[in-house]
């Protein structure tokens, strides 16, 4: 089974693509799936980190396929590295296909998050 057959790392975030979130060609905006990746990325990043985090960064983002109206975005997220107060974030997007129900990456990207204190500076991260 190769990497496009599997999602790597952690179910984030789920949620359905609606008529509103088209571009003019009919399917649904790229900004639309990026903002839910940066969602998740950022719900692992906080979850890691045990406070708030900003992001940063997006490394070699890549759509593969649209995402089309009526299809289930769903968002995995792997920690791969982590600095001493930063740290790097694999997200996948996979579409769950409305009529047929098949599972297909559309996009990928590694973010990364900084951890941030009450005043938005930079702060340690916990360890694990």
């Amino acid at each position: 089974m190769s990497d496009q057959d599997k999602p790597r790392g952690t179910l984030t975030v789920r949620i359905s693509a609606m008529p509103g979130d088209t571009n003019a060609n009919g399917d649904i905006f790229g900004g639309w799936v990026l903002s839910r990746m940066d969602q998740a990325g950022g719900i692992a990043a906080i979850e890691r980190a045990h406070g708030r985090v900003v992001t940063i960064a997006v490394d070699a983002m890549k759509f593969i396929r649209p995402v089309k109206v009526g299809d289930v975005l769903e968002v995995y997220t792997l920690v791969e590295s982590i600095g001493r107060t930063s740290m790097k974030i694999h997200v996948e997007a996979w579409a769950r296909r409305f009529m047929t129900r098949h599972h297909e990456k559309v996009t990928d990207a590694n973010f990364t998050f900084v951890a941030i204190d009450e005043n938005g500076r930079p702060r340690p991260i916990p360890q694990a």
